[in-house]
């Protein structure tokens, strides 16, 4: 089967952040690419620099940002020192995001409506064709009475609705990338199956590519065809879906699955967990990152570990990535 068209290709991005202990390393050598119309997911634990990925896609790293190297090319740009002016046409319109929580991604003092037209500022059209797109968009994410729900405003809409209105907002634009943060977070389990649903639907009428940050293994395995295993600013490992939960490669990896409680079989008093803590970012310890909670290490653990390319499209950050076959 052909590779997908590329969209977007990050080729070692590193990120760092000026803090009163010193210099915080958030990303380090980070790569990734994917292609027109794919759905890649990105599954790390919190403070794995998930967040800084998506603020320097979209260009909005804070002021704090002291160093940033490595390239971002979406569609041939390179976003990584491209002009505030580009930026802006980019964001919003090619590139548009859906964020963690929708009660916060939403002005509580305009109308769904006001907010929903206002979006389409870019399009040399009516108002009334603004308002009709808007209805069009609503009717698509499966919104009740999508027209008579333009004159309310957010609070009057439960949290489920509140994502839908966004997934609405952040397609109006019929964007190239959709970058989905965490849009399942604050749901219900039954309400997150919904999403996850309708995001694949609407992915494939209006063919964009999506970049899905999570740490549910279950909406990722539902939703995406390839991903990305982040631990504390790194990439450890990359692969299909399949390649990725049937034969991790990375000890990391490993760890995580075996805390999905999707996967636990029998009644435990206790779920498992990752022991200790992630490392201090600011002081990077040498060698393999994963060193200190890794079940797997040993002497050589203490250089920098090689990529390993396990198949084609697979492959993992560890000195021992190719004798972690699963039986």
């Amino acid at each position: 089967m052909a590779e997908p068209e590329g969209l977007l290709d990050i080729d070692n991005l590193s990120v760092s952040f000026r803090t009163p202990r010193g210099d915080l390393q958030a990303l380090r050598n980070v790569s990734l690419k994917m292609g027109k119309g794919e759905i890649v997911g990105v599954i790390g634990e919190s403070g794995c620099g998930k967040s800084t990925l998506i603020n320097s896609i979209i260009g909005l790293l804070p002021a704090n940002t002291c160093a940033l190297s490595g390239h971002i090319r979406f569609a041939g740009e390179d976003i990584v020192g491209m002009a505030d002016r580009d930026l802006r046409r980019l964001r919003g319109e090619r590139i548009t995001t859906i964020f963690q929580d929708p009660m916060t991604a939403l002005n509580p003092v305009l109308s769904i409506g006001t907010q929903m037209t206002a979006i389409q500022y870019r399009r040399n059209s009516s108002p009334r064709e603004k308002q009709r797109r808007t209805v069009e968009f609503l009717e698509k994410v499966r919104m009740p009475d999508a027209e008579k729900r333009l004159g309310q405003y957010p609070h009057q809409f439960s949290g489920g609705m509140r994502q839908r209105i966004c997934i609405a907002m952040a397609l109006l634009t019929e964007p190239d990338l959709l970058i989905a943060d965490e849009p399942t977070t604050a749901l219900d389990a039954t309400l997150e199956v919904q999403v996850i649903r309708l995001l694949r639907e609407l992915q494939r009428d209006i063919g964009c590519s999506v970049l899905f940050i999570s740490h549910h293994l279950g909406a990722v395995a539902e939703l995406c065809e390839r991903v990305a295993i982040m631990y504390a600013g790194e990439v450890v490992e990359q692969g299909s879906v399949r390649d990725i939960f049937r034969d991790p490669r990375h000890p990391y990896t490993r760890k995580l699955l075996e805390c999905d409680p999707g996967r636990i079989l029998e009644l435990r008093a206790v779920m498992p967990t990752i022991g200790g803590d992630l490392p201090d970012l600011v002081h990077i310890p040498k060698g393999c990152i994963f060193r200190e909670r890794c079940p797997d290490r040993f002497e050589r653990c203490s250089e920098r570990p090689p990529v390993e390319t396990i198949r084609a499209g697979h492959r993992a950050a560890c000195h021992k990535a190719r004798e972690l076959a699963n039986p």
